[in-house]
């Protein structure tokens, strides 16, 4: 057995050894259903902050997205700006739902929901909602675990059989431990996760040539490029307008990342953090401390930081390093075909999807000079596969648990049938995650996708709860409904269930957006036909209850409109149709001479600048207005750990007098 098994096997060991050792911690320390759902409402604020990066961070961005940067260029790079998009909807939701869970004892979104709207119907679409986001996200997740270590062990484990072993540990720790056992593991999972991206950015660069060589090798691959933008430049180094009037937005002109491509991009994966799960994640804390420094430094910051440079330096320096044998044709000064002999002659730009063995293959080049780096580097990226997904089996087991069995079924349930029921749903939602992965193949890739899109339709449903009483409960539910069937019928499910009319992404817009579009204007219809006074007053006790603890201070009142106006213009210049500005402002994509800072393209230059500006917006938000700091006064529980009432009991009931 090659030395790089050998190792691989021993971080493996290691990894699952701390991954089993938090699950018992976890299952000792689990003794009510609260600790075990919702760590007790006691997560740290460390934990957290390390925790939550890694759920919002997945696989996807250690293998999917420098394998995409090697296919399109810099224009997906904007794809990087989710370090700030993610956690924005954080700063939007999060402490706002944990004053709520706090005070009510909400213990899952369908509780907070259907609380506040007087209503099962929301409970129950939350539900699916969370099933639809979990399983394929964690099937894809699994999947790709899998073809890692088939690749890494030259096929010693095909991808089915790495798969499943693989899972298995993550399905023991989860399903003893609870929420608990995932947040202590997931401080490890982020760690590793970034160690990982930076070491392999460092590899590629080394065996580039440093980075002089880089910026050479990437003036040439623009040269060489025979796919234009409408304006004629590389679609490696700029976005091919603004919009195009395609009806299949995959199939535009120069790539199909135009600027509202890129901004209504950016809208899916703001459905990462705008997930139930998430909401859990705001339940589960001793207090809001944690969110600011997870949303501003250790995600818009750091993340941020390692996606613009390291992972850049990865997809983009695949060209030099015999991955495209066109390049290697043309400029075999340029190259150094290191992988040229893992790769039997082929070009990672031959078939679609290929593109995602860039970075196993980055890793493997390790092996023969420093087998151990391949073990800790496959370890780091199984960390990140895994550290989602775990998060999102915990969350999806409880919401099966409260807001199917215990609220339909079985009302006094106990302690121990939950946390049994629980255990039970872990394991139901990684078996199906399993089946699907091992059974959809390509479509899994296309499952995985649409979960964003799905968790992005909850936007309208928290923005109600957390700020706007005059949604009702009809609006919302049937808004939520038709935002999943809108995103169904603009992606690629929808071709394959035969609505072809108009194609995947039609306009370069994602599904996300044909979804809100569908979501939000339904519910604002229903909304204004189904006002009622009592379920009014119902929602504005809730409303005014935040109002009292998240108040603004009046010496910081007149930073709302100017956060209104930097939110607007980054959101406009840094993901959406100002960012065209980017494609020419600091260089002729065209001329590599007029590259002028540091050798880097336009478009490249842009994306930092707008990085740099998007972690002050976040500091703005979360800091200076508040919006994820501790409230002023402590928040006072009106109902037990778990959120448990007396039958016939109303949460409100037990609000102190106003």
């Amino acid at each position: 057995m090659e030395p790089k098994i050998v190792w691989l096997f021993i971080f493996v060991f290691l990894y699952w050894a701390y991954c089993i050792y938090w699950g018992i911690r976890g299952a000792q320390t689990a003794k009510t259903a609260s600790d075990y759902f919702i760590a007790g409402r006691g997560i740290s604020l460390w934990v957290f902050v390390l925790a939550a990066t890694a759920t919002s961070f997945s696989g996807w961005t250690f293998v999917g997205h420098p394998g995409l940067e090697y296919r399109d260029g810099f224009p997906y790079a904007y794809a990087s700006f989710y370090a700030i998009t993610i956690p924005l909807t954080g700063v939007l939701f999060l402490k706002r739902q944990w004053i709520l869970g706090k005070h009510y004892g909400f213990v899952t979104p369908g509780e907070m929901l259907s609380e506040y709207f007087r209503g099962d119907a929301i409970r129950l679409l939350t539900v699916v909602v969370a099933l639809c986001f979990s399983i394929p996200y964690l099937g894809l997740q699994l999947r790709a675990s899998g073809f890692l270590f088939n690749v890494l062990t030259d096929g010693l484990l095909d991808v089915n059989t790495g798969m499943w072993m693989l899972s298995a540990v993550v399905l023991i720790y989860v399903a003893s431990g609870g929420l608990r056992a995932v947040a202590y593991v997931d401080t490890l999972q982020c760690l590793l996760l970034a160690l990982g991206i930076i070491v392999i950015g460092m590899i590629a660069l080394s065996y580039i040539g440093g980075w002089e060589r880089f910026v050479e090798g990437l003036a040439a691959l623009s040269t060489m490029d025979d796919k234009r933008t409408p304006d004629g430049y590389s679609h490696y180094v700029a976005i091919p307008g603004v919009i195009q009037f395609v009806s299949n937005g995959p199939s535009a002109v120069g790539g199909g990342w135009t600027g509202m491509m890129i901004l209504t991009y950016m809208f899916a994966l703001m459905g990462i953090q705008a997930a139930p799960a998430f909401s859990m994640w705001a339940f589960s804390n001793r207090s809001p401390a944690p969110f600011a420094p997870q949303q501003v430094w250790a995600s818009a910051f750091a993340i941020g930081l390692i996606l613009f440079s390291f992972t850049a330096i990865q997809g983009i320096g695949g060209h030099f390093l015999g991955a495209d044998l066109a390049f290697l044709e043309r400029f075999p000064h340029l190259t150094n075909n290191v992988l040229g002999e893992a790769l039997n002659g082929q070009d990672l730009m031959s078939t679609d999807g290929k593109q995602g063995m860039l970075v196993p293959l980055l890793i493997g080049l390790m092996g023969k000079t420093a087998p151990w780096v391949v073990g800790l580097l496959a370890v780091c990226a199984l960390a990140a596969m895994q550290s989602t997904g775990a998060g999102y089996m915990s969350t999806a087991s409880a919401m099966l648990t409260r807001d199917l069995l215990k609220h339909f079924l079985m009302p006094n349930a106990s302690h121990a049938a939950q946390k049994l029921s629980g255990r039970l749903g872990v394991a139901l939602i990684v078996i199906a995650s399993l089946f699907v992965a091992s059974n959809a193949d390509d479509a899994l890739v296309l499952l995985g996708g649409l979960a964003v899109a799905f968790g992005f339709q909850m936007f309208p449903a928290l923005i109600a709860v957390c700020y706007v009483p005059w949604f009702t409960r009809q609006g919302i539910t049937l808004g939520l409904l038709a935002g999943i069937i809108g995103v169904i019928c603009t992606d690629s499910l929808g071709q394959i269930l035969g609505i072809t009319a108009w194609g995947r992404w039609p306009l370069t817009l994602h599904s996300a957006f044909w979804g809100m579009l569908a979501n939000l204007g339904t519910a604002i219809a229903v909304s204004a036909l189904t006002q009622e006074r009592t379920d009014a007053d119902h929602r504005q006790r809730f409303h005014r209850f935040l109002r009292a603890n998240t108040a603004i201070a009046d010496d910081r009142r007149h930073l709302i409109p100017v956060a209104w106006v930097v939110a607007l213009m980054w959101f406009f210049f840094a993901v959406g149709p100002g960012a065209i500005i980017g494609n020419t402002l600091f260089g002729d994509p065209n001329a590599p001479e007029t590259w002028w800072v540091f050798g880097m393209p336009s478009i490249w230059v842009w994306q930092v600048l707008w990085w740099v500006a998007g972690v002050a917006m976040m500091w703005l938000l979360a800091y200076r207005l508040e919006m994820s700091t501790m409230p002023h006064d402590e928040i006072v529980a009106i109902v037990d750990d778990i959120g448990d009432l007396g039958e016939g009991e109303d949460r409100l009931a037990r609000a102190p007098a106003e």
